[in-house]
């Protein structure tokens, strides 16, 4: 993405020769605050108005808190230390309040004097430190505080100008108040803040100017000052994000691809024919969206989202089967090898001799489906390279193995991602250069994505979503078993799977972890109730084994999980499928793709440990058949604790839309440009993808708007400045290969 050299501005200014070395190499290390703009950039997280207590009543456990109180009591406490040199050592006891609860400080050694002497009842001030626990009560260990004197205005003017005291995003290391006079030393800079929003659009949505709103945001006066500064910096955000994905999407129309027509009695209407049932109404409708982009002489470039089990890999395989027809080829990429074997499978089962090409009973519009990993043996892999090469295999589905420099295709004509969100940019790109011109792309996700993070994380694609379920599926009953307060409960979930199993079906056990680590490999998610970790994650070996021994004694119990040779894993997934096994104990390793219609129950063991996204998908590997399906989540958080509350919130609805807005919620959004969603900082600092809906509609069509009239931006320097802010080298690139 060329973009035009953008206009230098104060706000570049790096902060260590406006604050000093050792404060900006601690705002560097602890915040990732390096220039005058990064730090205006860091907004306040809450106010806190003078006069109005903090509630203390909500503290957080092990948290780093900043609270504004009283104090309403003070001790000094003497007693016997064998460490000092008179023997005695000194405590001084400081108990808050804010009218909702108290909170005690404690101070020790040489840091009680300054404290003892301007901690006086009566006294208003700051507090911050890590929340703790001491004899059943909260506390605050040597907070650091910053008295508020009322008498002192010049004082409070200077530091605390206006009537709302803002508290920032602090560390131990860094408190609010010290961030609040870092700002107030650079704020003046602000009035030099080059406005990105062209002034016909701030005019029209009736927006302040940027140096106003970093000045609002930051000394607001009133409410209504926040308000307004809020809504700026939040189009601010939304405006310059859609920009970027505007001129990609715009880039892409100019692109060069060839158009993909399937014939009339061709390959795709062959296989139509052979399908013993009717696609849904949803299934009909997303394939002639697909079929109308495959035929224009530009890329498509999609997103297929739906429901878990709503028939996406059959939608993608036609679309495949669409570009063979028209003399291309198609490659799926798959994120795990069992993924790509499962898919490989079920593909040439739904094509049956139309997969045959060359081969004795293969049909005559048949093509070759070949699979290709990095685990096959030598001969395999060089007939699967030689037949891409040659153009005799249509259809291809693999790992990562497919983007080695050593697979050259005939000509590559649609590549479908698998799983978006689990590759790697510069995997899709090297697959995306294997076509003579850049083929199609069709990106598939098994995890319901709501509407405003599709266009905010996915806004160059166009996106398909398929919400019906295929007739025939059955519905999933789901419930939380409280292992720890009910146990009687785990011993009824163990009887349901003998159950299921004696009226001749299959069942899942699944378990956050391996159990041969030296140590947890962190996959699955820690609950932050679980602080005192009392034991490790329940792992498949020692779980497979204490079933075996104990209550599913007799049954065929086999475990499946990533560390396992690839042979091994396939093996073991056939024997599951062919019902040979009873049940199969493994990791994540099944969560998406793995279809065995006979498996009717799954038992989620910590189930607190996984996202809500995960439990979903692993859900959606029962109930795949004409029986219904049973998913137990169980777990030994308190039926008081959030992560049960969670738990049974997945349990209370089969909706993937509404769940991934929880996950959402719950995980707010991650750096919606970097690859992973999750666990980054965040480039949204004030726009919440969930909640502002409305704002990312309006940004995403003035984007467009502004773009279709100047795609190079000549006219708008300020946006030019904005955007190159916004897209490092990392972020511009994903965007440049999205």
């Amino acid at each position: 993405m060329d973009l035009v050299p953008a206009l230098q501005e104060p706000l570049k200014q790096p902060l260590k020769s406006v604050l000093g070395p050792a404060t900006a190499k601690v705002m560097a290390e602890h915040l990732g605050l390096h220039t005058v703009g990064d730090l205006l950039h860091h907004y306040p997280r809450r106010y806190e108005e003078r006069g109005q207590l903090t509630h203390l009543a909500d503290l957080p456990m092990d948290e780093h808190v900043t609270v504004v109180a009283q104090v309403a009591d003070a001790r000094l406490h003497t007693f016997a230390s064998a460490k000092t040199p008179r023997g005695k050592g000194q405590r001084l006891e400081v108990t808050i309040t804010d009218g909702s609860g108290r909170l005690q400080l404690v101070f020790f050694g040489n840091g009680v004097h300054k404290p003892h002497k301007e901690l006086l009842p009566g006294t208003r001030a700051l507090f911050a430190g890590k929340v703790s626990v001491f004899n059943r009560r909260l506390q605050l260990a040597h907070p650091a505080y910053e008295l508020l004197r009322g008498d002192d205005v010049a004082e409070a003017v200077d530091s605390w100008a206006g009537a709302l005291i803002p508290l920032y995003p602090a560390t131990a290391k860094l408190e609010s108040w010290k961030i609040a006079k870092a700002v107030q030393t650079v704020l003046p800079s602000a009035q030099e803040a080059i406005d990105p929003l062209p002034e016909s659009l701030r005019a029209g949505r009736g927006l302040i100017s940027l140096p106003e709103a970093l000045l609002k945001i930051h000394r607001p006066h009133t409410k209504a000052d926040i308000a307004d500064a809020r809504s700026r910096l939040k189009w601010d955000e939304a405006f310059v994000l859609q920009v970027a994905l505007a001129r990609r999407r715009h880039a892409d129309t100019q692109l060069p691809a060839v158009a993909r027509r399937p014939k009339p009695d061709g390959l795709l209407a062959a296989f139509d024919e052979r399908l013993p049932f009717t696609l849904t109404e949803g299934q009909q409708k997303v394939s002639k969206e697909i079929f109308a982009d495959l035929a224009t002489e530009h890329p498509m470039h999609r997103l297929l989202q739906g429901e878990v089990g709503s028939g996406k890999t059959l939608v993608a395989l036609r679309a495949m089967l669409a570009v063979v027809d028209a003399g291309g080829q198609a490659a799926m990429l798959a994120p795990t090898e069992v993924l790509a074997q499962q898919h490989h499978r079920s593909i040439v089962e739904m094509m049956g001799e139309l997969a045959e090409s060359g081969m004795l009973g293969g049909a005559e519009q048949a093509t070759k489906v070949v699979l290709l990993t990095g685990s096959m043996g030598a001969a395999a892999r060089r007939q699967a390279l030689l037949d891409l090469a040659t153009g005799e295999a249509g259809v291809v589905i693999g790992t990562h193995a497919l983007i080695e420099d050593k697979v050259q295709f005939h000509d590559l004509g649609l590549v479908v991602v698998d799983e978006q969100h689990r590759f790697g940019v510069e995997q899709r790109d090297a697959l995306r250069g294997k076509g003579k011109q850049p083929p199609h792309l069709l990106v598939m996700t098994a995890t319901p994505i709501p509407r405003t993070v599709a266009m905010t994380v996915f806004g160059d694609l166009e996106t398909s979503v398929l919400d019906q379920l295929p007739a025939g599926r059955s519905p999933i009953a789901s419930h939380v078993v409280p292992a720890a307060d009910k146990p009687h409960f785990l011993a009824r979930a163990w009887e349901r799977v003998r159950e299921e199993v004696a009226g001749g079906h299959q069942a899942y056990v699944v378990c956050p972890r391996i159990g041969d680590e030296e140590e947890d490999p962190g996959k699955a998610r820690k609950s932050p109730e679980d602080e005192a970790e009392k034991r490790p994650p329940l792992a498949v070996l020692d779980v497979a084994g204490r079933l075996a021994e104990g209550p599913l004694k007799n049954l065929r119990v086999e475990v499946l999980h990533g560390r396992m040779q690839p042979d091994d894993k396939d093996a073991v997934m056939r024997r599951f499928a062919a019902g040979e096994t009873d049940v199969l104990v493994a990791t994540t390793v099944i969560e998406v793709g793995v279809n065995v219609p006979n498996a009717t129950v799954m038992v989620i063991m910590d189930a607190d440990r996984f996202g809500v996204s995960q439990l979903h998908q692993l859900r959606g590997r029962v109930g795949r058949g004409s029986a219904p399906g049973l998913c137990l989540l169980v777990s030994e958080m308190p039926e008081a604790s959030a992560a049960h509350r969670r738990l049974t919130a997945v349990a209370s609805t089969l909706d993937g839309f509404e769940l991934s807005r929880l996950d959402l919620e719950q995980r707010r959004e991650g750096d919606v440009l970097g690859q992973a969603q999750s666990g980054a900082r965040t480039s949204l600092r004030m726009l919440a993808v969930i909640d502002d809906e409305e704002i990312i509609t309006q940004a995403r069509e003035e984007a467009a708007a502004v773009v279709a009239a100047d795609p190079g931006l000549e006219h708008l320097p300020g946006l030019r400045t904005a955007l190159q802010a916004l897209l490092d080298d990392e972020r511009e690139q994903y965007l440049e290969k999205g």
